[in-house]
C-alpha cells in the first residue's frame, strides 16, 4: 500500500492578505556612498633597499634606471589628504609643498608611490647640495625648511585604489606605475627605465657625473630591506654618517680641519675615519655653530678611538652625507669628501656596517 505524502514541516511565509512574501527590490548603489577597499592601506611601508654590487648580475630579468641623489620618500595619497614619509617615518609634506600639491592632483585614487625627492641642476642631474641648502644647515639658519623646487622621481607603486601591490611582480607594478603617471607632469615624475646594457649605462652615468644606476629584478615581489632583488652600481659611493667630533683649525672654513665620523654596528657606533675636503665657507660656518651648540661635549669620545689628534668630541646627532671611493681593510673611509648635512630627524638613513661590511 502506497504511503500518503508527508505534509511540509513548515508553511510558506505569507503576507497578511494570504499571498506569498516577496523580496524587496534591490536598490541601486548611491554613488556618493564610499566603497569599501579590498585591502586596507598600510600606514607605513619599510622601503626596499638596493644592495651594493661591483658589477651587474647576469640575466635579462633586470630593469635599469638612474640612481637619484636625494631623500628616499613614500608619497601616500589618502582620502584624508597627502602624507610624504621619509625613510625614518616622519611626515615631511610641509617641507615638499610642490610634491604635496602634485600628489593631490593625482587623486581621487588612493595610492602609495615609492621614490626619491630631489632637486635638479641646470643639466637635469640630481643635486644633493641644492636639496640640502633648503632642508639642511643653510635652510635652518634662514628659517626656510621647505624645498619648493623639489620634485619626486617615482620608481615603484605599492598600493592603488584598495589593492596592496607588494605581492605582485615588479614588472606588473612598473606597468601600473607607468599607467598611473602617463601624461602627468610637474613635481611628480616617472623615473624612466633605460633599455640598454647596464655596463654601458653605468659608464655613461659616470661620464655625466651621476651617482650611479639601480637595477630591479622584474620577477621579484616588493620586500623591505636589502634582499638582493634591487642592486645599485655606483660611480663613487655616497652614504650618511654620524659626526662624532671635529679637529679644530684656525686656518680652515668654520674653524675645523676635519670631521670625525661613525656608523652603526649593531646597536653601537664604530669610528670609520674622518673627512677634511668638500667644505664651503657658508655651510662650514653654520655647521661649526651647530656643533658648538650641541648639549653634550666632553673629553671622552662616544666611539672607540685610538688616534692622537686634538679632537673636540660632540654628541652623535648630526648626520653628514659623505662621498668616498672605497673602504680600507680595517673599515675606514678612503678618499672621503663632504657633500652636505642631512636632517637630524631622519636618522634611519645612517649607514650600518651590518648591511654592507664585507661587500
Amino acid at each position: 500500500m502506497t504511503k500518503p505524502p508527508r505534509p511540509p514541516r513548515s508553511k510558506p511565509l505569507l503576507r497578511d492578505d494570504g499571498g506569498p512574501l516577496q523580496s524587496r527590490p534591490i536598490r541601486k548603489r548611491n554613488p556618493a556612498q564610499p566603497a569599501l577597499p579590498f585591502d586596507p592601506m598600510p600606514p607605513r611601508v619599510e622601503p626596499a633597499l638596493a644592495l651594493l654590487k661591483q658589477k651587474p648580475p647576469p640575466g635579462d630579468d633586470w630593469g635599469w634606471e638612474i640612481k637619484w641623489d636625494g631623500y628616499r620618500l613614500a608619497v601616500h595619497v589618502e582620502p584624508t589628504g597627502v602624507r610624504i614619509l621619509t625613510r625614518g617615518g616622519y611626515d615631511w609634506a610641509d617641507r615638499f609643498p610642490g610634491i604635496e600639491a602634485a600628489a593631490r592632483s593625482l587623486g581621487p585614487a588612493s595610492m602609495i608611490l615609492d621614490g626619491e625627492g630631489v632637486v635638479l641642476d641646470e643639466q637635469g642631474r640630481s643635486d644633493f647640495n641644492g636639496l640640502q641648502n633648503s632642508l639642511g644647515a643653510v635652510g635652518r639658519r634662514s628659517g626656510n625648511l621647505t624645498a619648493g623646487n623639489a620634485i619626486f622621481m617615482a620608481f615603484d607603486l605599492l598600493y592603488l585604489d584598495g589593492h596592496d601591490l607588494r605581492g605582485l611582480e615588479y614588472r606588473d607594478r612598473r606597468h601600473l606605475l607607468e599607467e598611473t603617471l602617463a601624461g602627468f607632469g610637474g613635481a611628480i615624475r616617472l623615473s624612466e627605465e633605460i633599455d640598454a646594457d647596464p655596463v654601458a649605462i653605468l659608464d655613461h652615468a659616470c661620464r655625466l657625473d651621476l651617482e650611479g644606476i639601480v637595477g630591479k629584478n622584474r620577477n621579484s615581489k616588493y620586500q623591505s630591506g636589502r634582499t638582493g632583488d634591487w642592486v645599485k652600481l655606483k660611480c663613487a659611493q655616497s652614504e650618511p654618517f654620524l659626526i662624532v667630533g671635529y679637529e679644530p683649525s684656525t686656518g680652515a672654513y668654520g674653524g675645523f680641519g676635519s670631521l670625525l665620523l661613525a656608523a652603526y654596528q649593531g646597536d653601537d657606533l664604530r669610528y670609520v675615519g674622518s673627512v677634511g675636503t668638500g667644505f664651503k665657507e657658508r655651510p662650514s660656518v653654520a655647521l661649526r655653530a651647530m656643533m658648538d651648540k650641541l648639549p653634550w661635549r666632553r673629553k671622552a669620545p662616544p666611539v672607540a678611538y685610538e688616534g692622537n689628534r686634538r679632537v673636540v668630541w660632540v654628541q652623535p646627532t648630526l648626520i653628514a652625507e659623505i662621498e668616498f671611493r672605497q673602504w680600507t681593510p680595517d673599515m675606514q673611509l678612503r678618499h672621503a669628501a663632504y657633500k652636505g648635512l642631512r636632517d637630524r630627524q631622519d636618522n634611519a638613513d645612517v649607514f650600518r656596517l651590518d648591511d654592507d661590511e664585507g661587500r
